[in-house]
């Protein structure tokens, strides 16, 4: 999946091949300052994508805050232990962990950084995030001329880091930010979208490149204890809320003895520097968490071997914002406590307890959480985030003037996101249609354009049919790179029985063999960091035709595939009916006759076994074998390979009596479903999609104007316009879910 940027890829090299033979005289001094342990896991894959090109940079590195502080673990020398020279330590906390500290430390960062940066002489300074040691980095550089990149501006997340965070992007020159959803709130707090990168969160370049390691286990013991097991402890890391110290406070006493309750193995890190971190520890050693068996607290792990603890855990919990972040790119399940990430854009799992307010309540979230797994998730992130940046690094011109500029444009005209110009990629989906006989992939645009299909034969096993699928995806998702599409999800569409809540096909039809409970979401989601959706196929053609067709806008239809096989969806008050064992819209299998003939479900008279493409070529080589078929005009079938539904269809074209009576018979059976369908839930509109639509459409309306309730009898059926129902429905469960999420 990639990532957009403000303006297209062709704009920063024209601007990269502009400036090559300056640059060649000079290399771009770049300054990278981190404060603790948290920026520094987002700064560090810069760092070395700036090292590892000496030809292009010079990096500076300065150290600062609570880098440099023993009681929270001295972890500039983590930065040392990664080989990068650091040019100044600066020692600007004031301790108290207070209000009065905060401000404190603010005032001799900004006492002691002016004679840093003027030492160094940066051209770019990189700024991290929303840190308080942030805000002071920004504005002594923007008071020193200097300019600056800020890493994800524009997000939202509560308290006063939302503040500080603004603030900084509106000293900051330039910003990388991590989602659409920031660089639209960077764009509207009129940031010039020239100057605006979504480059994805550099963090996620390390966490998807190394989290499936061979020693995870060793690393989980190492914290943890010989006997623990995966997926069987907790992360937990609480943080101040500096704008409600007290309740903050309160909410972590909660968290720990719901913990305590919980009795699993935890892993307790130790708050932040913010104001109230100092009353948070003291409540951590009031409860012995420091001696009780089933804890280890600690106060820093390596970011490396925190990915490992956080991937495997059974749970993380606390108001981190890794939770809501890094976690949900290993679908890890969270309970995310208080206002702290309030706004942030979170995975599915996530669950968040906001007014924690009783340890019942908490516990309870544990329970609720505890053990599962949820579709891996790369809202903040595809892991390609550092080499967008050192593009965009070298495409800064410093001969440009220094002055940053604002947006103002007209109110009436503001929508600049949505200007094509400035997008370099397409939100897309990937679909997967699993037919009889096909398996069929493509890549689809937010406004249903099919933009590239792979279409290869079923295979008959599970083993060999999803390997087909991982294959015929990663083919897709390379392809869609440099088809500048950015792919948000997978939507699977299948024939059969499913869970789409679990993703899980419980039976198949029998076209397809081996797969029945079967789980298609994880291998996939695990395999390409994606979400997925999975649904029935005719609930996809209905998913299709709300999105994208005749129900587009209509709150109440009904979609009816005719087919190989008969299926369908129902949308009842703009919603998909499932049913309560997830077998509802199976509406080939609604019965019309008590004495008809056999269906392949094992009963008698329902609609497929009369109107179905199968139900039509059996009636076609009935004809066939007594002589009854052919008529003049027709190819002699005697040369054919075999009879099909389509040489019936044109026999009662040429005037075949016999073979228009079945198509009539079976016209006839599909109008009576329909109207037991229209007395059931009494939808506005009927929509008949798939190859045999066009032969049923007339002898439908016919029997629902002769035999449906008067109420019923004007409902309008229609033959759907869309030649893919079932990749547009599967694209669609995508670009519906991951573009209408509201937290």
């Amino acid at each position: 999946m990639e990532y957009l940027h403000g303006r297209t890829e062709a704009h920063y090299q024209e601007k990269t091949d502009k400036m090559e033979e300056s640059k060649a005289m000079r290399k771009l001094r770049v300054c990278v300052a981190t404060c603790n342990r948290a920026d520094y896991s987002k700064l560090a894959p810069i760092m070395f994508g700036i090292k590892a090109n000496p030809d292009e940079f010079e990096l500076e590195v300065v150290v600062l805050g609570s880098h440099l502080i023993d009681d929270y673990g001295n972890t500039f020398r983590m930065i040392e232990q990664d080989d990068f020279d650091i040019g100044s330590k600066l020692h600007t906390i004031v301790r108290g962990e207070d209000e009065a500290a905060m401000v404190e430390s603010v005032g001799l960062a900004l006492v002691k950084l002016p004679d840093v940066l003027h030492r160094l002489r940066p051209d770019v300074l990189i700024v991290h995030g929303d840190r308080f040691d942030a805000l002071a980095l920004a504005t002594a550089a923007a008071l020193m001329n200097i300019r600056i990149l800020h890493l994800e501006g524009g997000e939202v997340s509560g308290t006063i880091d939302d503040s500080i965070r603004h603030a900084i992007s509106k000293l900051a020159h330039y910003h990388a930010c991590c989602t659409r959803t920031a660089e639209q709130h960077l764009i509207a707090m009129c940031e010039d979208h020239t100057r605006i990168l979504l480059a994805g969160c550099p963090s996620y370049d390390k966490l998807l490149a190394a989290h499936h390691r061979d020693d995870y286990m060793d690393i989980i013991r190492n914290w943890l204890g010989d006997n623990v097991k995966e997926h069987d402890y907790i992360v937990a890391l609480q943080h101040p809320v500096t704008t409600d110290i007290k309740n903050s406070i309160k909410i972590y006493e909660l968290m720990l003895d719901a913990l305590i309750s919980f009795n699993k193995r935890t892993l307790v890190l130790f708050p932040n520097i913010d104001a109230g971190s100092k009353e948070m520890v003291r409540v951590m050693r009031k409860k012995g968490v420091e001696q009780h068996p089933n804890f280890r607290a600690v106060k820093h792990v390596p970011f490396e071997q925190f990915i490992q603890l956080v991937c495997h855990a059974g749970a993380m919990i606390g108001n981190s914002s890794c939770g809501v972040r890094e976690a949900g790119a290993f679908g890890t399940p969270v309970i995310n406590l208080g206002s702290r990430q309030t706004g942030r854009e979170t995975g599915e799992n996530v669950l968040h307890v906001r007014d924690a307010d009783t340890q019942n309540k908490i516990y309870h979230a544990l329970e609720l959480q505890f053990g599962k797994r949820y579709p891996c998730s790369k809202i903040y992130g595809d892991g390609n985030a550092v080499p967008r940046i050192m593009k965009f690094l070298q495409a800064i011109d410093l001969d440009e003037p220094l002055q940053k500029t604002f947006c103002f444009p007209p109110i009436r005209e503001w929508d600049i996101s949505q200007d094509i110009d400035h997008i370099l990629e397409t939100q897309s989906a990937l679909a997967i249609d699993l037919g009889g006989t096909n398996l069929r992939v493509a890549i689809v645009s937010m406004r249903g354009k099919i933009v590239k299909k792979y279409s290869q034969a079923n295979p008959k096993t599970y083993e060999a049919r999803i390997e087909l699928i991982l294959k015929m995806c990663a083919e897709a998702v390379f392809d869609a790179v440099h088809l500048n599409c950015r792919i948000l999800g997978v939507g699977v569409s299948t024939g059969g029985r499913v869970n789409p809540q679990e993703g899980v096909i419980l039976h198949s039809t029998k076209l397809i063999q081996e797969w029945s409970s079967i789980d298609i979401r994880t291998p996939i989601s695990d395999a390409l960091h994606l979400p997925v959706w999975v649904d029935n196929d005719g609930n996809c053609a209905a998913l299709a035709e709300k999105k994208f067709g005749h129900g587009k806008g209509v709150e109440n239809f009904v979609t009816i595939i005719t087919g190989t096989g008969i299926g369908g969806g129902i949308i009842q008050h703009n919603e998909l009916i499932h049913g309560s064992t997830f077998c509802a819209a199976e509406l080939g299998h609604i019965m019309v006759s008590l004495d008809g003939p056999e269906c392949m479900c094992g009963s008698r008279g329902c609609i497929e076994a009369y109107a179905s493409g199968m139900a039509l070529q059996k009636e076609a080589k009935r004809l066939h074998d007594e002589e009854l078929l052919e008529v003049e005009g027709m190819v002699d079938l005697k040369k054919a390979e075999f009879v099909s539904a389509i040489h019936l269809i044109n026999a009662a074209r040429l005037g075949n009596s016999k073979a228009g009576a079945v198509l009539r018979t079976g016209g006839m059976a599909l109008g009576v479903g329909i109207v037991n369908i229209l007395h059931v839930v009494n939808p506005s509109l009927v929509i008949l999609s798939g190859v045999l639509a066009t032969h049923y459409q007339a002898p439908v309306q016919q029997v629902i104007g002769q035999r449906a309730l008067t109420s019923a009898q004007r409902i309008q059926v229609l033959t759907s316009d869309l030649e893919e129902p079932a990749l547009l429905g599967a694209a669609s469960m995508v670009l519906d879910y991951t573009t209408r999420r509201i937290y």
